[in-house]
């Protein structure tokens, strides 16, 4: 449909506004006399459903009733008399613009016309429907803040502007989706961000043309690095204190209104091991926790190419007893070790994903049943070894310690697999080879994916697969940070108030 041209005539704006919402019952119209010395035709429109009514109520229709305007108070203009005189908001806005006018309305905000006027009055009035204010379900900590983002954009501003308050906190914003309208906001500290990273992420977002964006996945897929790479390159997070975090680094944050996961630019390697809690923590437990899931990202990919690589090919670095026991349990056993093997992990993950998807009291009772009637029933009916149940079971409980890494470790898996089942022990390692060929080769925005675990710059790796405390990590990522990656001064000496 043509945008269609505001005119003098109350009657044809009301008609034209009218026929953009031909068949839609949810457009309310009321004509409404303005309390000027000589009253004008007026009109108002709302859509019910996203417009506070209550607020239309005493914000507008009231004033406009119970009150009266001086003669010769349209002098200075209708639309003006009534903003500065009459209508009770904070948020008034005049327009003659189609695509503004309707997506205010679309928005929840009211419009206000006036006979003999070519423009219409916008009055906030609009109803956000959220809920509350609540810890992430995927993020949850020990110690550390319960607050998590909501899918509204304003408050999720808000809870970041309240941990960052300073004014070189930029917010920019724009629309994208030609049908949705979704608001996008970026967020940025502008005297520590990389101009040259905040023009990249700016271009790549222009360079988006769709119809849609109903959530923050939508522009983490069409902006990311190497998408054909199983790792992701773009972070995420619910968290507030992560994203602010982030900010504080020299990151680029990418919120999107509808959803309350905020995308983080650039995302390096490291980051999938790192989560907030270990900056509430005792330096010691958060480094040895960090260790724990990088080991159990590598057991992950490795334990059952490892196990397929022993028992078919190397099976002299068996200890004798373990390989008779081995040799016994498979006594029987239909399937050769690797299709054992795969058979095993893809039922893992049918098990996972229907626990994941549906409610959760019937979960549990779906993970019982996986892992005890289905597994035992499996080993005595002598379809699978019981050396494989336990190689499966410590491969999905080690993946687990790095959830977002999961995507990437269920295909490793099955990659390194393949080579070990081939190759053996050699296979396992080309495969780890070429998964740090790849992975060195991957850049995020202009920086190298593995930094700064490919540094040998001691300040750049107190936080990588080890925290140092907080007094010791006194800089940023001078990959990022380049306008100033000066975290705190240094104490003298070195050390902390109080440190022996």
């Amino acid at each position: 449909m043509e945008a269609f041209r505001l005119s003098q005539s109350l009657d044809d704006n009301i008609q034209m506004i009218q026929d953009r919402f031909q068949g839609d019952e949810a457009l309310k119209t009321r004509r409404i006399p303005l309390p000027f010395s000589t009253p004008i035709a007026g009109a108002l429109f709302y859509i019910e459903g996203l417009t506070n009514e209550d607020q239309v109520n005493r914000f507008i229709v009231q004033p406009i009733l119970l009150g009266t305007l001086k003669e010769g108070a349209e002098n200075n203009g209708r639309l003006t008399s009534l903003i500065d005189r009459l209508i009770i908001s904070g948020s008034v806005e005049r327009t003659a613009e189609p695509e503004r006018i309707m997506l205010a309305l679309f928005t929840g905000d009211s419009l206000l016309l006036a006979e003999g006027e070519a423009e219409v009055l916008i009055i906030g009035t609009a109803k956000p429907e959220t809920r509350s204010v609540q810890e992430p379900e995927s993020e949850k900590l020990v110690r550390g803040p319960r607050e998590g983002f909501t899918e509204v954009l304003t408050t999720n501003l808000s809870m970041i502007r309240k941990r960052i308050k300073q004014p070189e906190l930029k917010f920019q914003y724009r629309e994208m989706g030609k049908r949705t309208r979704t608001r996008v906001c970026i967020a940025y500290i502008e005297d520590i961000v990389s101009d040259k990273i905040l023009q990249e992420v700016n271009k790549r977002l222009d360079d988006i043309d769709i119809d849609g964006i109903l959530d923050s996945g939508y522009i983490q897929e069409m902006i990311k690095d190497y998408p054909s790479s199983p790792f992701e390159t773009i972070g995420y997070s619910e968290r507030p204190d992560v994203i602010a975090g982030k900010l504080l680094e020299g990151r680029i944050a990418i919120f999107v209104d509808g959803s309350p996961a905020v995308l983080s630019v650039p995302f390096l390697f490291v980051e999938y091991f790192q989560v907030s809690g270990d900056y509430y923590s005792n330096y010691f437990t958060s480094s040895f926790n960090r260790l724990l899931r990088f080991m159990g990202a590598l057991l992950s990919i490795s334990i059952p190419a490892v196990y397929v690589a022993l028992v078919t090919f190397n099976q002299e670095m068996i200890p004798t007893q373990l390989l008779l026991s081995i040799s016994s349990s498979r006594s029987g056993i239909p399937f050769p070790t690797v299709l054992e093997a795969i058979m095993m992990i893809v039922i893992f993950e049918i098990l996972l994903e229907a626990g994941t998807r549906i409610p959760a009291p019937i979960g549990q009772a779906v993970s019982i049943v996986g892992a005890l009637v289905l597994g035992q029933a499996a080993v005595n009916a002598r379809i699978v070894s019981a050396p494989m149940v336990i190689v499966v079971g410590l491969t999905g409980i080690t993946g687990l310690l790095t959830i977002r890494l999961q995507g990437a470790t269920l295909i490793l898996r099955f990659l390194l697999l393949g080579c070990g089942s081939f190759l053996g022990l050699y296979g396992y390692l080309m495969g780890l080879i070429g998964l740090l060929i790849h992975l060195m080769s991957i850049k995020t925005f202009g920086v190298n994916y593995m930094y700064p675990l490919s540094t040998i710059q001691p300040d750049m790796v107190k936080d990588t697969l080890l925290r140092a405390p907080w007094w010791d990590m006194t800089v940023r990522s001078k990959r990022i940070a380049v306008k100033n990656h000066i975290r705190q001064a240094v104490r003298s000496g070195g050390k902390p108030h109080g440190r022996q």
